[in-house]
């Protein structure tokens, strides 16, 4: 089919190239393109009946030779089916006899394998029962110590926690035993801090304490009126030296002052950070202090009795320092009131001042004393000095005779030696000479 594809396809292309040739070469007329249009149509009418022609004729071959293929392939399927079929008879005899031989090794080899599985499996099941023994005996074993080990620890745990948690409740009952009189404390501190009487007498006491630490008793009293005819008495009042033989000593009037509701309120006030009422306590505080230093100077400063100001003491560190923080207040009871505010910190500071001014003027008084006290040691040590050289003279005097003494004894005990080195015998007595040196002079 293909080559008489291309065969009318040359055809086409011989019959194409024969009109391009000729009209190449006839140029001349019209009438020539009306004669190639009537030849190609000729031409093609031809080409088209030939073509049909040919395709019938290929058709027929086509089936001639179709139906001779297939008679020769059905002979041939004929010839080998025979042959074949007698082989595959043949091949099911071979196989099924192979089969059957195959069938009785594989059951003789089924038979054997079932009796050797039989063997290891009774052997499997010996060794399993003797492992499976063995592990028994040693987990038993293992448990008996794991249980021992375990129930000695646990004990010894439970021991030590007890006693940790014995120590602990202990050590919490302390606590609460502690807490209790901290609260007890607590309690009636805040009993003497509602009270103002008491209050103040804590304050004093406190004072007290601080003064009493410093200071040796005959350096203060308390309770002292520094106004002749005034009924109102200063709590402590510091002796310090007068001048001249009226007045022996003067003054120095402390009073303890403790404003609690103020500063408490100046307390809720900052908690709450309210800032209105933050500015009122501390104004509140500021007028209470005021007042406080007014009346330590109208009460108990008197010159030239008493020295020409006072101490305000606060006896909480903390109101003290809110104080401070007061600007300029404290400049202003100072300079207005002659009266210095101090806390517990800054008192110690004062009474240490002034327990040292006090030991110097002790020394400038006795310093006369001083010196005559070295004045009769520098004499006795005069004394003592030729006492010192009497007794040298004596000491060596003491050492000649010594020596003296010596140089006799070692003669003497060369003649000695010399009496053991002689024969001795019964009509012989030894002699021994002393001569003037040889006498011990004693004394």
């Amino acid at each position: 089919m293909e080559i008489l594809i291309i065969g009318l396809l040359i055809v086409i292309a011989l019959g194409v190239g024969y009109i391009v040739f000729v009209l190449i070469n006839n140029k001349k007329e019209p009438t020539d393109t009306i004669n190639i249009s009537e030849l190609f149509e000729g031409l093609g009418q031809k080409n088209e009946r030939a073509l049909r022609e040919e395709m019938t004729t290929n058709r027929k071959e086509g089936a001639e030779s179709e139906k001779r293929v297939r008679e020769e392939i059905a002979g041939l399927f004929k010839g080998f089916g025979e042959p074949v079929e007698r082989r595959m008879t043949e091949l099911a005899s071979t196989q099924n006899k192979n089969f059957e031989g195959f069938s009785t090794k594989l059951t003789e080899l089924i038979d054997k394998n079932d009796a050797k599985m039989e063997k290891v499996k009774e052997a499997v099941e010996k060794k399993l029962d003797g492992i499976q023994k063995d592990n028994t005996e040693k987990l038993e074993a293992m448990r008996q110590t794991v249980d021992e080990k375990l129930q000695s620890t646990i004990e010894k745990r439970f021991g030590e926690s007890f006693k940790m948690v014995s120590e602990r409740l202990e050590l919490v009952h302390k606590g609460l035993g502690e807490m209790q009189t901290i609260a007890v404390g607590v309690g009636d501190l805040k009993k003497v801090l509602s009270n103002i009487k008491t209050r103040g007498t804590w304050g004093e006491a406190q004072l007290g304490n601080l003064i009493s630490e410093i200071l040796t008793p005959e350096q203060y009293e308390t309770n002292v009126k520094t106004k002749k005819g005034s009924l109102d008495a200063v709590e402590f009042g510091i002796k310090l030296p007068g001048q001249g033989d009226e007045i022996q000593h003067v003054w120095l009037p402390i009073d303890a002052k403790f404003p609690l509701e103020d500063y408490q309120r100046l307390l809720e006030a900052q908690e709450k950070a309210d800032i209105e009422s933050i500015k009122e306590s501390i104004k509140a505080l500021e007028q209470r202090v005021k007042g406080e230093a007014k009346c330590i100077k109208d009460k108990y400063i008197n010159p030239p009795y008493t020295t020409d100001f006072g101490v305000l003491f606060l006896p909480v560190e903390s109101l003290y320092a809110e104080v401070l923080r007061i600007p300029g207040l404290s400049e202003q009871i100072r300079r207005d009131f002659k009266v210095i505010v101090t806390g517990p910190t800054t008192i110690q500071a004062i009474l240490n001042s002034l327990q040292m001014g006090f030991k110097t003027l002790a020394i400038q008084k006795r310093s006369s004393e001083v010196w005559d006290v070295l004045g009769k040691v520098k004499t006795e040590f005069g004394n003592f000095g030729v006492l010192l050289e009497k007794t040298h003279k004596k000491l060596q005097e003491a050492s000649t005779t010594i020596e003296s003494a010596a140089a006799k004894t070692r003669n003497i005990q060369g003649k000695l030696n010399r009496v053991q080195e002689l024969p001795v015998t019964a009509s012989e007595t030894p002699v021994i000479a002393l001569t003037e040196s040889d006498e011990v002079e004693v004394g």
